[in-house]
């Protein structure tokens, strides 16, 4: 799996840090740290997991 070309839905976001949708899309909204999604589509949004990635690798740097 590519990282760079892979993209996550809200859910599949979700589940990887076990928490809401509703979450996800307050974290890319309020957290200056959080990756912002992709629009693919007018009714596909997306983030990518590379980008999910960086921010675990940064958060890790952090604790």
């Amino acid at each position: 799996m590519n990282a760079t070309n892979t993209y996550l839905s809200d859910r599949q976001t979700a589940d990887r840090y076990a928490v809401h949708r509703n979450t996800v899309y307050r974290w890319a909204r309020e957290r200056d740290d959080f990756p912002r999604p992709v629009k693919l589509g007018d009714n596909c949004t997306r983030w990518r997991l590379a980008d999910l990635l960086e921010w675990e690798t940064q958060r890790e740097e952090v604790a």
